[in-house]
């Protein structure tokens, strides 16, 4: 639940911002969080700079000030400035919906250019022959961290998904997960009967959880795994399959969906199953393959 004590009492809209993001737009904790964040910095510079101007009298000159406050001061990234832009795109747009505005004093301001960057991922052979050496615990810890590792890889799944994903939402006859995504978004995931088979086994073995509706993964003592715990043993066993640098729960969502374009996956397809909201997000992983298939090149064309 969003914690509104920071937001300054001359700026009341933002109370009622963020509880349409958290109660209509139903957006995760973590992302409220960031927007509530990003308003009240805005919000403290229009205070300190601009003697609090109301919020109607925001002019695109203020915005850009701010801007180059951070960018001089903070030393933020450009990716950082283009999620504070779209944080006040939103929040104006939804003044201006409300009547509260004409006009958005966001038109003018332009997003600083980001470099894109290929997603970082295990090699397939490199998961495919380390895994099986990975070394678990014979207690129910070792058989969680291994199915955690063994689902993140098979469905492509975020942190928040796995760690949320109740009993409930798996289908055993049809041989699919439902998982609850981004905006509370419900999609469905097949998953392998081989995968399926050690879910069910790993169920069966769980302490007995007090929950109303149990989570499929718990920690020893039945409750809920965290995601801190997740994030310690991914890092703990990816180190000992790969020598990339990143070693957390998306590179395993990295993975999956690289995997899956290596080998021919549909774009469309791949964009249903990570559950992206537009194809423009998916389409990252097409270079992964276009670098795949020049190494290809490189090694077997006579004139390469």
């Amino acid at each position: 639940m969003a914690i509104f004590m920071n937001i300054p009492e001359q700026y009341p809209h933002i109370q009622q911002f963020i509880q349409y993001l958290q109660f209509e737009k139903r957006y995760s904790q973590h992302t409220i969080i960031s927007y509530q964040n990003d308003l009240e910095q805005f919000c403290s510079y229009l205070i300190s700079s601009y003697d609090s101007p109301a919020i109607t009298t925001v002019k695109p000159a203020m915005v850009r000030s701010w801007l180059a406050a951070m960018k001089a001061e903070e030393k933020v990234s450009n990716k950082t400035l283009n999620r504070k832009i779209s944080t006040l795109k939103s929040f104006f747009k939804y003044l201006m919906k409300n009547d509260v505005l004409q006009q958005t004093p966001m038109t003018t301001i332009i997003s600083p250019k980001v470099s894109k960057r290929l997603p970082v991922f295990v090699e397939e052979n490199d998961f495919k022959n380390n895994f099986s050496k990975l070394q678990f615990s014979d207690d129910f810890i070792g058989k969680t961290e291994r199915m955690v590792l063994l689902l993140f890889y098979n469905t492509g799944m975020r942190l928040s998904e796995l760690i949320n994903l109740k009993e409930s939402g798996i289908d055993w006859s049809y041989s699919h997960i439902k998982v609850l995504g981004k905006g509370n978004k419900e999609r469905i995931i097949p998953v392998s009967g081989e995968v399926l088979q050690e879910l069910k086994t790993y169920i069966a073995a769980k302490p007995i959880s007090t929950a109303e509706e149990a989570y499929v993964f718990v920690n020893a003592k039945g409750k809920q795994l965290q995601a801190r715990a997740v994030y310690a043993f991914i890092n703990k066993h990816l180190a000992q399959i790969t020598t990339i640098s990143q070693k957390s729960p998306h590179i395993l969502r990295h993975t999956f969906a690289t995997h899956l374009m290596n080998n021919g996956a549909d774009l469309n397809a791949v964009k249903e199953l990570l559950g992206h909201s537009s194809l423009a997000a998916t389409q990252v992983y097409t270079h992964n393959t276009i670098e795949k298939l020049k190494e290809v090149y490189k090694l077997a064309h006579p004139k390469a």
